[in-house]
């Protein structure tokens, strides 16, 4: 049998606009737009309860089925797909999902929070990590101050699995990151190499908010100026410093261990 496609050309202007929303940040934010690509993370993304514009799938690369409700669904060619597919081996699903937008006061604590700080994060990949570390650890919330890298990048919502859209994020300054979690009575503790104190030896069960940098500069003077503690990851070979997601992963499940014995 063969399938009636609503799109086939790669000159369709549909196709030519997603292509500048995956590979233009101004053209999303413009628009307000991002695409989501996959099978898992469409789900994760329609079970938050953001509501796509047009869902586009492939039929002849498509290997489960999906049950989309109030939405649009375009059916494209193989190679059309391919042309707006931001992986190597794409499933056949891609959708285009308003922005959301998050705030400070929107988020949601716990009696005593525990917070990742991300500070000028310039890799998707590893942004990505980070919101799958928090989403495994169930952190309260991801503030992600003056990035680098655009949170609605569609690599980095690859590179997270879905962790983005089940993580409460928030795109904040680091001024108004710092007077919030202040205000909140939350300790900063930030990672640097040049700390003295061991992560493992600090109390990580107050309310507490783990700030790391990027891993060329670490964190900037602001946050170690206000941080409440430093503490360091031993390091034991030649190289002097981790990958941002790996020491944010090692600390935050050092306070979640801390917190389980209570």
């Amino acid at each position: 049998m063969v399938l009636k496609m609503d799109i086939t050309s790669l000159q369709n202007p549909q196709i030519k606009h997603i292509v500048r929303l995956r590979e233009d940040k101004r053209q999303r934010q413009k628009d307000g737009l991002m695409l989501v690509e996959g099978y898992d993370e469409l789900t994760l993304a329609l079970g938050s309860g953001l509501k796509p514009l047009s869902i586009l799938t492939a039929p002849e690369i498509i290997s489960r089925d999906m049950d989309i409700v109030n939405a649009d669904v375009t059916t494209v060619t193989r190679v059309v797909f391919e042309k707006i597919s931001y992986r190597d081996n794409p499933d056949g699903w891609l959708g285009i999902f308003p922005i959301p937008k998050t705030a400070l006061e929107d988020l949601t604590l716990k009696p005593s929070p525990l917070v990742i700080v991300a500070e000028s994060v310039e890799k998707p990949g590893n942004l990505g990590a980070i919101l799958r570390t928090a989403d495994a650890a169930h952190v309260d919330a991801l503030l992600v101050c003056d990035p680098r890298v655009d949170l609605w990048n569609p690599n980095v919502v690859r590179a997270s699995r879905g962790a983005v859209f089940t993580v409460p994020t928030v795109e904040v300054v680091s001024s108004t990151a710092l007077a919030w979690l202040k205000s909140r009575k939350m300790r900063v503790l930030a990672a640097t190499p040049s700390a003295e104190v061991m992560y493992t030896d600090v109390d990580l069960q107050e309310p507490t908010a783990i700030a790391v940098g990027t891993e060329d500069e670490g964190l900037t003077d602001f946050w170690m100026q206000n941080a409440d503690v430093k503490v360091k990851i031993p390091m034991m070979g030649k190289v002097n410093s981790l990958n941002v997601s790996i020491a944010t992963a090692l600390i935050t499940y050092e306070a979640i261990r801390q917190r389980s014995n209570r």
